[in-house]
């Protein structure tokens, strides 16, 4: 399936109903996803940096691309990329990044409002408007559909303000992106108010509120569209490493026992060696 077709697909998974959008880190997660039954995958750059024996937003664009392009050949499945900050703070570093979101293949990215500077971690209402608009006119000029999402972080770096977080989202919409989503928002009475807000425009919602999970069918009530993991699946995986490494190390090699034989994952990498 080439770029053009999932990118179609994509798009089409946004125009109604609610479905699930899992992060993968490299082809053996992905082709596991795709097992599970995801109809669509994102990267994650946390994952990614792990994978790299790295702490998270430790990943130069050309690696969130190349860990892309590996994604997008081991499934037939549309892949939208987690592209931070748009890797450098100008407008015109956004709008380079989603073009070469493009060439790679992927069929939508997100952009995060975000600095990289720990005294000042969220840009300016402005500056931040102005980057999503660089970003949307990349994205219009790309000769197939590309599914921008553009992220408020306020409430991931402790600016808990709701207010401020809606008017980020509102401001994006109208700038022309095609998808909104401000992770870690508190409750669901949040999420109802982000999804109010920039309707009909869909949400992407980081797994559930902060107040505690709830199920899939409960945020396709509230109007979500997407539901994302972020680096939860890959912090997932490679905790549950450590903890059986430390438990062997400990000498409790019965525990690695209830370790379910592999089967399950060889048969989802079935054609991998092709």
């Amino acid at each position: 399936m080439n770029a053009a077709e999932r990118a179609e697909r994509f798009v089409a998974l946004h125009a109604s109903g609610c479905f699930a959008l899992p992060n993968a880190w490299d082809a053996g997660s992905a082709r596991v996803l795709a097992a599970s039954g995801a109809v669509a995958l994102a990267t994650t750059s946390a994952g990614i940096a792990w994978q790299l024996g790295r702490r998270d937003y430790a990943v130069s664009l050309a690696e969130s691309l190349d860990n892309a392009r590996v994604l997008i050949g081991a499934t037939d499945l549309p892949v939208s990329a987690d592209l931070e900050d748009g890797f450098g703070p100008a407008p015109e570093d956004c709008a380079r990044t989603v073009r070469a979101a493009a060439e790679a293949g992927l069929a939508g990215c997100t952009i995060e409002d975000t600095t990289r500077d720990p005294a000042s971690p969220i840009h300016g209402f402005d500056d931040a408007v102005a980057r999503i608009r660089a970003a949307v006119q990349a994205a219009r000029a790309i000769a197939r559909p590309f599914v921008l999402t553009a992220r408020a972080e306020n409430f991931l770096f402790g600016r808990p303000d709701l207010d401020d977080t809606i008017r980020r989202l509102v401001a994006f919409a109208e700038a022309g992106a095609d998808c909104l989503y401000a992770p870690a928002l508190p409750d669901m009475a949040a999420i109802r108010a982000a999804v109010a807000a920039v309707a009909p425009k869909p949400v992407n919602v980081l797994i559930g509120p902060r107040a505690g999970l709830v199920p899939l069918s409960e945020l396709a009530a509230a109007g979500v569209r997407r539901v994302s993991a972020g680096g939860l699946i890959a912090r997932a995986a490679y905790l549950h490493a450590m903890e059986l490494g430390q438990a062997m190390v400990a000498g409790d090699l019965p525990r690695l026992a209830t370790v379910p034989p592999g089967a399950a994952l060889n048969a989802a990498m079935r054609g991998a060696e092709g």
